[in-house]
């Protein structure tokens, strides 16, 4: 077979063209390193593949009961504020009563511009039959990911078994992406950070430690200060096995009125590596400029100082 010589001219050309690729490549790579985050960016969850905003809108503010004493008018005022300041991850569950809120709001939007996160808290006889009313109330025909509610006991796996079952079955037929958990004591969180299971956390958590998780074995056992290097090794568990991490109680469950203590918690919250996302509830438009600003200044402040995650 002849071979074709590449003269000196060819050979100059080429290298110049795969130097100008390689030029570009890096540049586009420097840019993308220098562009500050912000609460909106579209981030990936874990190991899921799955897309949501940093920011979420929780839905659970008070156990729900502050959208729900909205009416509908301005209830949807408020969540489509928040989807068109950018925000498209929404926090709801069966026990908020919030399914159909959610479902209102986002009637008529495409389905693929939100990542939208329940939660079952019971262990029904046919939990494959909830999930399918949860999709019928959301107006959905899937849930991105779904978790297990409030799991206190460490034999977690052993009491909703036929619950993880179910939506290991949801999940192959469709209606769910995604399933995980959300815990309220030291021995569950512990049990969740190692789990094969676990796909997505919700982790209870501030620098205040204020309706955080604890070392008590009830849902709602106050938290201390000295419980946050236990949750934080945790957390690093499931970043080293893939799960996604979402934070929660941010604002202290609303506790948190003096604007510092909520500045002081999100900068906490948004160490590079430490969460995916963050869920907070809002209930009205100021709270949600505030959280966005809050967000953007904690992750410019932590991108300009160069600032690893926490220890």
């Amino acid at each position: 077979m002849h071979k074709r010589t590449v003269t000196r001219r060819e050979f100059i050309k080429g290298t110049a063209a795969m130097g100008g690729t390689a030029l570009l490549a890096g540049r586009m790579m420097a840019a993308e390193a220098a562009r500050v985050p912000t609460a909106v960016d579209d981030v990936v969850l874990g190991n899921t593949g799955l897309h949501l905003s940093r920011l979420g809108f929780g839905t659970g503010a008070a156990g729900g009961r502050f959208l729900r004493a909205m009416s509908a008018s301005e209830r949807n005022y408020l969540l489509h504020y928040a989807f068109d300041h950018g925000i498209r991850y929404i926090d709801t569950a069966d026990r908020y009563g919030t399914h159909a809120i959610v479902g209102e709001a986002i009637k008529g939007r495409p389905r693929e511009d939100f990542f939208i996160q329940s939660k079952i808290w019971e262990v029904p006889d046919d939990p494959l039959s909830w999930v399918d009313r949860y999709r019928s109330e959301l107006g959905v025909d899937y849930i991105d990911s779904l978790l297990l509610h409030c799991l206190v006991d460490a034999n977690w796996e052993q009491e909703r078994a036929r619950v993880m079952d179910a939506l290991s079955e949801a999940k192959t037929r469709g209606w769910i992406r995604a399933h995980g958990c959300s815990c309220h004591s030291f021995a569950a969180l512990e049990k969740s950070s190692t789990s094969d299971w676990i796909e997505v956390n919700l982790v209870r958590f501030n620098p205040q430690m204020v309706c955080a998780d604890t070392i008590t074995g009830r849902w709602l056992a106050p938290s201390s200060v000295s419980d946050l290097p236990f949750v934080l090794r945790q957390m690093r568990r499931m970043r080293e096995n893939g799960h996604g991490i979402i934070g929660m109680k941010l604002i202290g469950n609303g506790d948190f009125t003096k604007p510092e203590d909520r500045e002081r918690s999100i900068r906490f919250a948004m160490q590079p590596g430490l969460v995916d996302a963050a869920a907070i509830g809002f209930k009205n438009t100021d709270e949600v400029d505030e959280a966005i600003s809050r967000l953007d200044r904690a992750l410019a402040y932590h991108h300009a100082a160069g600032h690893g995650a926490a220890a």
